[in-house]
C-alpha cells in the first residue's frame, strides 16, 4: 500500500474537513508575514502551478514594471489554524515565491534559507535550530502597561497570563509545533516559550506561525502581545536565544566523546565561525533601532564576543549535555531577538558557522570570568570585542561583509541595507522624551 503524497493529503483533508478557505503565507524581506486566501476550488491548481500575485506591493520584492509573481504552496506546511471557530475552519500553507518563468525569486527569505541549507547539505550536514522566544503582554498596543509585575519563574495565580500561555501552547501543539518549556520571564508581563528543536526550515516557518498565534490569542483575550526587543526602559529586553546543531545523518556532528567537554572539531569550528563573524551578522539577528537598547550591560543580554559553557554573559554558550543525552550537544547563540526575520537570521548563523569549519578558524579560550565585571583593558587583553552598539554601526559592519552578502544574495543584501539606513535616518530625526526631560529646562 503506497503512502499518501503531501498534495493528496492536503486535497483530501480540505474536502473531509469542509474547509472554506486556505491561506497562503509568505514573508517579506524584513520578516513580516504576508498572505492571501483562496477557496478549495482553486487549491489543486495552486498546488500544481502556484497563484499569481502583485509582488510590487511587498516590501523588498519587485518593481511595478515587473510586478507579477507566483506563490507556490508547500504542501508539507499544510495545517489547520486553530481558534477560528469550528463552523469555518481555515488552513494555511507557506509558499515559495517564484518568477513567472518558474525560477525561484532571490528576494524570497524562505528561498534564501533553502539555498544556505542546500550548501550545508552538500557538505553532508543537516542544520537544526531551537529558539527560546521571549515577548511581552501589554494592556494595549499604544502604551506598554504590563498585566503583572511578576518575575522569573513566578507562578502568577491571578490575571490572564497563564490562560494566554496555555491557549497559545495548545494552539501550537494542535498545529504540530511542539513546545519544550514555557514560563514567566524576568521583566514585568514578560514571558518565554521555547520551541522544541527541528530542522531550520521547519523552525523558521514555526517561528512565523508562533508570532502569529501569540498575537492572535492575545487579541482574542483583549490584550496586546509584542516582540519588540526593549519596550520598557529599565526592564529586561526580549531575546531569542537560539540553540544550533549540525547532524551528519543521524549523528550529531558537534559531539565528540573523546573531547574533555564533548565538543567535536566541527563544533569548535562552528563556534569559532559564529564569534569571528558575530559583528557582521548582528544587523540581521538584531534588525531594529530598538534592538540595541537590549544589547547593553546590566540586563543579561550579551554585548561582548566570547564563548563559555555556563557563563551567562557570553555571546555563545555551549551547554553541557546531560549524561546519556550526548546527541543533544549544541551551541546557543544568545544575541538574536524575536523581531528578526528567522529565515535570514538562521541563514547568516549557518553561514558563519560553516565558514569557521571550512576555514579552520581557531577557537579562542573559553571566557571563565563574568565579562561584564572585567575592565575595558582586561577585555582587550583577552581579545574580547564588542557587538555593534547601534543599528547604524551594525549596518556599516554588515555592508563590508562578503559572508553576509553571499548568504543573503545580492537582492536581499542590498534592500536590507537600504531599508535599515532609512530606518536609522528616520530615528536620528526624532527628539525623545529623555532629551526633552534632560535638556529643555537646563539649556
Amino acid at each position: 500500500m503506497t503512502s499518501q503524497s503531501p498534495v493528496d493529503y492536503v486535497l483530501h483533508t480540505v474536502e473531509e474537513r469542509g474547509l472554506k478557505f486556505v491561506r497562503l503565507w509568505f514573508t517579506d524581506v524584513l520578516g513580516s508575514l504576508k498572505g492571501f486566501a483562496i477557496t478549495p476550488a482553486e487549491l489543486e491548481g495552486a498546488l500544481e502551478e502556484g497563484m499569481t500575485f502583485d509582488g510590487s506591493a511587498i516590501d523588498g520584492y519587485t518593481r511595478v514594471q515587473e510586478s507579477d509573481m507566483i506563490a507556490l504552496p508547500d504542501p508539507n506546511t499544510f495545517d489547520i489554524v486553530p481558534g477560528r471557530g469550528d463552523d469555518s475552519p481555515v488552513a494555511r500553507m507557506f509558499c515559495d515565491i517564484r518568477h513567472l518563468s518558474g525560477e525561484p525569486f532571490s528576494g524570497d527569505p524562505r528561498h534564501v534559507l533553502k539555498r544556505n541549507l542546500d550548501r550545508a547539505r552538500e557538505k553532508g550536514f543537516t542544520f537544526f535550530a531551537g529558539p527560546e522566544i521571549e515577548y511581552f503582554y501589554f494592556r494595549s498596543e499604544t502604551e506598554p502597561i504590563p498585566l503583572d509585575n511578576a518575575g522569573f519563574f513566578d507562578l502568577a495565580h491571578t490575571g490572564i497570563a497563564n490562560e494566554l500561555r496555555k491557549r497559545t501552547i495548545l494552539a501550537l501543539e494542535a498545529m504540530g509545533i511542539p513546545v519544550e518549556y514555557s514560563f514567566h520571564e524576568n521583566g514585568p508581563s514578560q514571558h518565554e516559550i521555547d520551541l522544541r528543536y527541528s530542522d531550520a526550515l521547519s523552525m523558521a516557518d514555526n517561528v512565523q506561525t508562533f508570532r502569529t498565534v501569540v498575537k492572535q490569542i492575545a487579541s482574542e483575550l483583549g490584550v496586546h502581545a509584542t516582540f519588540m526587543p526593549k519596550p520598557i526602559a529599565g526592564a529586561f529586553g526580549s531575546g531569542m536565544h537560539t540553540h544550533l546543531s549540525l547532524f551528519e545523518g543521524d549523528v550529531n556532528a558537534f559531539h565528540d566523546p573523546g573531547d574533555p567537554h564533548g565538543l567535536s572539531k566541527i563544533g569548535k569550528g562552528f563556534v569559532a565561525g559564529l564569534l569571528h563573524h558575530a559583528r557582521e551578522i548582528t544587523a540581521v539577528t538584531n534588525q531594529t533601532v530598538n534592538s540595541y537598547k537590549r544589547l547593553i550591560e546590566g540586563y543579561e543580554a550579551p554585548t561582548y564576543i566570547c564563548w563559555a559553557r555556563n557563563n551567562e554573559s557570553a555571546l555563545v554558550r555551549v551547554p553541557t549535555p546531560r549524561r546519556g543525552k550526548e546527541s543533544s550537544t549544541r551551541v546557543e547563540f544568545r544575541s538574536p531577538d524575536p523581531a528578526c526575520n528567522p529565515y535570514l537570521a538562521f541563514s547568516v548563523m549557518l553561514a558563519a558557522g560553516l565558514a569557521g569549519i571550512e576555514e579552520g578558524y581557531e577557537l579562542a579560550p573559553e571566557a571563565t570570568n563574568n565579562i561584564f565585571e572585567m575592565s575595558a583593558d582586561q577585555r582587550v587583553s583577552h581579545g574580547i570585542a564588542s557587538l555593534p552598539q547601534s543599528l547604524a554601526e551594525a549596518v556599516d559592519v554588515m555592508e563590508g561583509s562578503s559572508l553576509v552578502a553571499e548568504a543573503l544574495g545580492e537582492h536581499v543584501f542590498d534592500y536590507f541595507i537600504r531599508n535599515k539606513r532609512a530606518e536609522w535616518d528616520s530615528y536620528k530625526e526624532q527628539v525623545t522624551t529623555w532629551e526633552v526631560d534632560r535638556y529643555l529646562g537646563s539649556l
